[in-house]
């Protein structure tokens, strides 16, 4: 049943209730039908499961083995070093995903915790778990909503269901039935769960409780909404599993080579620890091909880019969406206060004979006319702003005192210079507002309200300050006047007034005919003035801004065609009218529709599938309840500080000046974040795949192996960590908000980053085996040495030429990054520790290392670095 647009006795009859509310026994047996009115916990899955899951990773699978062999072979430390890597990532990895499900705990945090019931004909307050179908609940100012329901009764009942429709200003209520399908937030002769009552009375008979709410819709789309994988996650999750089989692979075929070499060389040698040092050697192998530090390296330049972030205020609450955001196509944003200052403001006024642009600049030089059309707004009127600077009262009625401070007339002035005799408040029946004030010796009935209901009251106009018959003529010209506003989405109120004899001050509603019209105001909830920018920046990087709001269509397409976000031939369409759609139908004009408005929160939810159906990375912004499921369902949720916790907990992003302009500005992070991680990778691949290179030649070629097994774990240690973190602290790249959204197809070697692996890989590969060859002339232990310190130092001089792909380290600014310089310094440090005296046994570097082989293995790497950079100058100019 469609409790809305049935008579309240209707619905009484299909719940089986009466205005004297349920017995306590048929209270009791639909509660044991029904469930208690709550929203059910879901079962969670156990957390020693969720991290078992964290070790299903190819290459945490391969690490782990390596490990483990490594402690058999009694080289514990290292073993040691690699579990604690694991361990840390999955830790975090599990915290995050038990932080992701707070949203729901929120939600059920928001339920009012008592209601007030008719049962047997009696009022008593009960816990609002117990509420049944058919209970009759009472409402007053400052109650919070109990169950969703069907009002019978409403005395000026306004209620704030900000958190359901996301609009702010409160929703007038009544008992009519509506006859035509309306939307949540047009429901007016309804009550929602957890929303606030803000003014008057009311009583309602439950329609739904628990997970029949509203709420429970949402609580019930919140538990079963997809969180997505990012981009990288997804790519380095296929990564790791051709990594990990390629590197078993790999260490097979070096063991079998060893292995075949022991059975059948020439050389006596102990079987057994021969075969053991080739196990150990295609042990290290793996360990030094796969980078066991690169998920904690894109942990902490995730957590540098947060950092950034935040100075942008936004508060990342989820690592993985700094990246997301780099690779976000479609933002759906709101439109109050994300794009808009979420505050009414007067932009245009109207008098007869008079301005309609701006108020003269001087209080002095105004009209009489200008003059009284100020006064009225501001006595008319209910707001004000507290000792703090904070305004208190309608935001309609703010904006009409702020358009006296913003002419440079202090509204308080205004009030201190006369005092309220009397007033008739506003109601929703009459739309109309009435004071009365003595002004200029005389007695006045001030008047504010819908412009049709002051016409219809009027009956003169006050032309250059002298009051004339108010004849067909300006009649029309007033009305003309509001609809050029309507048409421009401006709310517009009308001003009048009413001479009153002397003495009496008493006033009813029928002193507010024979007004004379004074004027009109029109406001808006202006743009932020850095949203145009924004969205052209926006634009440029190739980003589709889409508003979805709870606001009218009207209103929400003036906004978007005047920020540039609605071009000449997209469309608007409302919730109905997108449930009116078939899948096919939407898919055919996604591209094309820019403005959502009166949507509910299945409308969201299908608008973020239909764009990821397309394969694009969609964020989608939100602070009400209503929003939470589509901001899990996103592929980035962004909430705003300023919204619930059930937004902000289903949210991976928080927004704390609640500004569209600081998405914007968080894109360009994500991606010079992403350009940063890929920048990494490259470093620490092509690190990799320099080592792999010359240990492949020298197996095949049937040298001796140019590093130990601790060498190859040292190199790991000094290039595998510090060097990529300070890659992860460059500044952006000039572009990075010229270039289009990555394609999600895209891996994580894709441009130049695939090409910059090989070449450098194979410069270093190429260097170390020139290397090992000359030390080879003189003995295995020279190859050994000459070939560590090339691999070593080249791989640590390498971090200046990874740290763009486009520019060398003189065009990137060569100390622009600190960090390089630091990390660069340390790999030096810890390699001469290595040539220590003291330490040369331990590193199998003989004593004839002398300065003309560290020279020669030193000239070696930074010939391959320099060439690195020749190699990009030359791709540049092509």
């Amino acid at each position: 049943m469609d409790f809305y647009r049935n008579s309240s006795e209707d619905v009484m009859k299909h719940v089986e209730s009466t205005k004297n509310g349920l017995s306590k026994e048929e209270a009791k047996s639909r509660l044991e039908r029904d469930g208690y009115n709550e929203i059910e916990d879901k079962e969670k899955v156990p957390t020693w499961k969720l991290f078992l899951e964290t070790l299903k990773d190819s290459m945490v699978i391969v690490l782990l083995v390596a490990a483990g062999v490594q402690l058999i072979l009694g080289e514990v430390v290292e073993s040691v070093i690699i579990f604690i890597v694991i361990l840390l990532n999955s830790v975090i990895s599990v915290v995050q995903t038990r932080k992701a499900e707070s949203s729901l705990d929120a939600l059920r945090d928001m339920s009012a915790p008592e209601a007030k019931v008719i049962r047997g004909d009696s009022k008593q307050t009960i816990p609002a778990r117990e509420l049944a179908q058919g209970d009759i609940v009472l409402l007053e100012a400052g109650d919070f909503v109990p169950a969703d329901g069907r009002l019978f009764e409403s005395g000026s009942l306004k209620i704030n269901e900000g958190m359901l429709t996301g609009e702010s200003e409160a929703v007038e209520k009544n008992t009519e039935a509506i006859e035509e399908e309306a939307v949540l937030g047009d429901r007016r002769n309804m009550v929602f769960s957890s929303s606030l009552v803000v003014y008057g009375r009311g009583s309602f008979v439950v329609t739904g409780t628990g997970e029949k709410t509203e709420v429970g819709k949402i609580a019930d789309m919140l538990s079963t909404a997809e969180e997505k994988q990012t981009p990288l996650q997804r790519k380095l999750d296929v990564f790791s599993k051709k990594l990990g089989i390629g590197i078993l692979i790999l260490c097979i075929v070096i063991f079998g080579v060893e292995v075949g070499g022991i059975w059948f060389g020439d050389t006596p040698v102990d079987t057994t620890t021969a075969i053991l040092n080739a196990l150990m050697f295609a042990v290290a192998i793996a360990v030094a091909a796969i980078p066991e530090a690169l998920q904690s390296i894109v942990t902490i330049v995730m957590s540098v880019g947060t950092n950034k972030m935040a100075r942008q205020h936004a508060i990342i609450r989820r690592l993985p969406a700094v990246e997301t955001l780099g690779s976000t196509s479609v933002i759906c944003t709101d439109k109050t206060g994300t794009l808009t200052q979420n505050k009414m403001t007067v932009t245009n006024y109207f008098v007869a004979n008079g301005s309609n642009e701006n108020l003269p600049e001087d209080p002095d030089n105004w009209s009489e006319t200008e003059r009284l059309l100020v006064n009225i707004a501001v006595l008319c009127n209910d707001s004000y702003i507290n000792n703090e600077g904070k305004e208190v009262g309608d935001p309609t009625e703010v904006a009409l005192i702020n358009f006296a401070n913003n002419n440079n007339k202090d509204y308080n002035e205004i009030r201190e210079s006369y005092q309220r005799e009397a007033e008739l408040p506003f109601d929703s029946d009459r739309k109309l507002m009435s004071t009365v004030y003595t002004i200029d010796d005389e007695k006045l009935l001030l008047t504010k309200g819908g412009p049709d209901v002051m016409f219809d009251r009027a009956s003169y106009i006050l032309v250059d300050g002298e009051e004339q018959s108010l004849t067909d003529e300006w009649l029309e010209r007033l009305k003309k006047a509001n609809e050029d506003y309507s048409e421009q989405a401006l709310r517009v109120l009308a001003y009048g007034y009413k001479k009153l004899p002397e003495g009496n001050a008493d006033v009813d509603h029928d002193d507010e005919n024979d007004l004379v019209l004074v004027g009109l105001t029109a406001m808006m909830d202006p743009p932020r003035e850095a949203v145009y920018d924004s969205i052209e920046q926006s634009k440029k990087a190739g980003i589709r801004t889409v508003m979805i709001t709870g606001d009218h269509k009207t209103t929400a397409q003036a906004i978007a065609r005047e920020i540039g976000l609605m071009d000449e031939d997209d469309i608007a369409v409302t919730g109905q009218e997108l449930d009116a759609m078939s899948e096919e139908e939407l898919d055919q004009k996604l591209e094309k529709i820019s403005v959502y408005a009166r949507v509910s929160p299945e409308n969201k939810i299908r608008i973020v599938k239909a764009w990821q159906k397309k394969d694009r990375i969609t964020a989608m912004t939100g602070d009400g309840v209503n929003d939470a499921p589509a901001l899990k369902q996103a592929d980035i949720g962004i909430a705003m500080g300023s919204g619930t916790d059930v937004a902000k907990d289903a949210s991976a992003m928080i927004l704390t000046d609640d500004n569209f302009v600081s998405i914007v500005k968080a894109v360009g992070v994500g991606r010079t974040v992403f350009d940063n991680i890929k920048k990494a990778i490259s470093y620490l691949f092509a690190g990799n795949l320099g080592a792999i290179i010359a240990i492949l030649f020298a197996v095949f070629l049937g040298w001796t192996a140019p590093f130990t097994a601790l060498q190859l774990l040292f190199i790991n240690l000094v290039n595998d960590s510090l060097p990529a973190i300070a890659l992860g602290m460059e500044k952006e790249e000039p572009d990075v908000m010229k270039r289009k959204p990555r394609n999600i197809d895209e891996g994580i070697f894709s441009g130049r980053t695939l090409q910059a692996v090989i070449t450098r890989g194979l410069l270093i590969g190429i260097a170390v085996i020139i290397s090992h060859f000359i030390g080879l002339q003189h003995s295995a232990e020279m190859g050994i040495a000459m070939a560590f310190t090339t691999l070593i130092l080249s791989r640590t001089l390498q971090t200046f030429a990874a740290r763009s792909n486009t520019q060398t380290a003189f065009g990137a600014g060569f100390f622009s990054n600190k960090y390089v310089i630091g990390a660069v310094l340390v790999g030096f440090v810890l390699y001469g520790i290595t040539i220590m005296p003291f330490a040369r046994d331990v590193f199998d570097i003989p004593s004839t290392f002398g300065l003309n082989e560290w020279a020669i293995a030193t000239g070696l790497a930074v010939s391959s670095v320099v060439l690195m950079e020749v190699v990009k100058v030359l791709r540049n100019r092509k």
